[in-house]
């Protein structure tokens, strides 16, 4: 048995023992609560006993359906054990998503979360004869009256902890032989155009990703606190969480999404990874809060951010020393002004942040950087176990989602497209092997289908997802990502969709920040009686109009968009509008709105 993920809950536990391995909020109480790293193994050996005795197999597979607990943990742990397979579905599925692949993957055991996750577990348990047992998670959780099979948390933790000496030795000899090229994981592809691809995940893949990132980051386990904010069925916070717990850094589990601006300023991380739409929303709520200052004090926070671009971006980024004045005009300022900043928002005590899944401007990356919060992009995918390039700590280009990591490879073939290989490249697709055929050219590198090019410095460049890109008819390509990404940056520009394939020019579909809409309204005494109302007011088109035209002026004429439609609703998963990693689904958009798009070419 050499893998990591087996090993590491009882090494760790002998190396921390009563140290915190992770926290959960206790809602109740409002208070944030830990577990040691001997209860996480008590737990840990509970729930492998108890997967046993209900008849787990070794590499068969068990679903969770759930928020972000620290269940999800220990059951993971739990099934790696019996050498089984862990299979993470979004909270946010609908109930076909996860029969889908509940019956793609054959689970055998379902963990829900909550209320609607069980209940959506009764409906496909009832058509599906591989499952054989539901486990709640959450004691708030009512059992249907007819259900007489299901198992509570607490009930399956007493169901192992009474485990016979013959269950104890069969978990034995699953242990001792388990081998690297087991599965762990199947991670379900969100499905952008067309059906979840389960990408195969071996204990060989984490081993590998594990070790890379040891190599590359430098962090502090002692010190460090990482808060786990995407949901855990994604490979970015996934990988990594499993990542930071096998190296003793200290985990803070946040279950409710919602309540994230509250968890960031209350546990004050030093480490969090996240998608750039986090930090959009941060740099525009900065940017409001700058605009609405008084001259002084706005031209004081110019000041700081242009002393921390210059000491962060053009010395600290190259390994550099700043001038003594620069250094000495950081200092201040820092403890002025950016340190204020960094708090308000719960990253004052950052160390680095993680931020894949799509692009971020080079225009926020800059900022956040002479704020003095050191964001770390990256680029990678499920089917790479997450991380294939991120900033290194020193000489990383703004502009570019960073160099390869430690024994990764990755190089630009046909149309350029991003090929990448490496022991962190995924086995195959679960029961595709055309698509897995496919996914890999002769010579064995994985096509990632992310177009990119390479800078003089071996930095990588994404340029845009292939299957995005369009032609209008006139001939020009567009990438469509890159002035989605730009507009994001915009406070009042929630969701762009561009719009452009086979035209005769670029238009969009554009979501409103509804709530900074309606403070401009009443600043600007527009009178309005619905949303519906509000996106058609002469007035509100205007402006959103001329602050399009400054976000693209430096994009070429044929890319710009010229004609846009303001909708009053939110692009959302439960209409198909967006995948569960909020990635939009632009063959379902081209058809919701087919109306609204042929008026903008009428």
């Amino acid at each position: 048995m050499a893998n990591k993920l087996f090993e590491m809950v009882n090494s760790n536990a002998s190396r921390f023992g009563n140290r915190e391995v992770y926290y959960h909020k206790n809602y109740a109480t409002n208070r944030w609560e830990s577990t040691k790293w001997t209860d996480f193994q008590r737990d840990v050996e509970s729930v492998s006993l108890a997967f046993e005795i209900l008849g787990l197999k070794p590499q068969q597979c068990v679903a969770v359906f759930s928020q972000n607990m620290p269940n999800n943990l220990v059951t993971d742990f739990a099934a790696f054990r019996n050498r089984a397979i862990s299979v993470p579905i979004y909270a946010t599925s609908s109930k076909s998503e996860v029969d889908y692949i509940v019956t793609d993957s054959q689970a055998h055991i379902l963990c829900v979360g909550s209320q609607e996750h069980y209940d959506i577990a009764r409906e496909v348990a009832r058509d599906n004869s591989t499952l054989q047992q539901i486990i709640t998670y959450s004691p708030d959780i009512k059992l249907q009256p007819d259900d007489a099979s299901t198992i509570t948390w607490e009930n399956l933790l007493k169901l192992g902890n009474a485990a016979s000496e013959a269950c104890r030795s069969e978990l034995k000899l699953r242990e001792n032989s388990a081998i690297p090229d087991d599965i762990a994981c199947l991670i379900y592809t969100s499905g952008t155009t067309g059906v979840p691809k389960g990408v195969i995940l071996t204990h060989s893949n984490f081993d590998a990703a594990i070790a890379i990132h040891e190599r590359r980051l430098e962090y502090n386990p002692d010190t460090d606190i990482s808060l786990c904010f995407l949901p855990l069925s994604h490979i970015f916070e996934r990988a990594w969480t499993y990542f930071a717990i096998t190296q003793g850094i200290r985990v803070y589990i946040n279950q409710d999404p919602k309540q994230i601006q509250v968890a960031i300023k209350e546990v004050q991380p030093t480490i969090m990874c996240s998608v750039p739409r986090f930090w959009e929303k941060v740099y525009t709520a900065v940017q409001e809060n700058i605009a609405q200052m008084g001259a002084v004090q706005k031209a004081v926070v110019r000041r700081a951010l242009k002393v921390g671009r210059i000491r962060n971006l053009k010395y600290a980024r190259i390994g550099r020393k700043a001038p003594a004045l620069i250094e000495a005009q950081y200092r201040f300022f820092d403890a002025k002004v950016l340190s204020k900043v960094r708090k308000a928002i719960g990253v004052d005590r950052g160390h680095f942040f993680p931020t894949a899944g799509a692009p971020l401007s080079k225009n926020i990356t800059e900022f956040l950087h002479s704020l003095g919060i050191n964001i770390i992009i990256g680029y990678g995918l499920s089917e790479t176990t997450a991380t294939v390039t991120c900033f290194p700590k020193e000489g990383f280009e703004i502009g570019t989602v960073g160099t390869p990591l430690p024994e990764v490879q990755f190089k630009i073939g046909p149309n350029d497209e991003i090929l990448v290989k490496g022991d962190t490249v995924m086995r195959g697709y679960y029961n595709k092997p055309k698509e897995t055929a496919e996914a890999f050219t002769p010579d064995g590198w994985f096509r990632t289908g992310d177009a990119g090019l390479v800078s003089e410095n071996g930095s990588l460049i994404l340029t845009e997802r292939i299957k995005d890109l369009f032609k209008t008819s006139n001939g020009k390509y567009i990438a469509p990502q890159a002035l989605e990404s730009r507009l994001g940056e915009d406070r009042y520009i929630e969701q762009v969709a561009v719009i452009g394939d086979q035209r005769k020019y670029v238009t969009a579909i554009i979501i409103p920040a509804y709530e900074a809409l309606k403070e401009y309204a009443s600043k600007h005494k527009i009178q309005y009686r619905s949303i519906e109302e509000l996106v058609k007011n002469s007035d509100i088109i205007k402006m959103i109009e001329a602050r399009i035209d400054e976000l693209q002026k430096n994009f070429a004429s044929f890319e710009q968009i010229k004609r846009f439609t303001l909708l009053p609703k939110a692009f959302s998963m439960e209409t198909g509008e967006l995948t569960n990693t909020l990635k939009i689904r632009r063959s379902i958009i081209n058809k919701l709105y087919s109306r609204e798009i042929e008026a903008m070419y009428a």
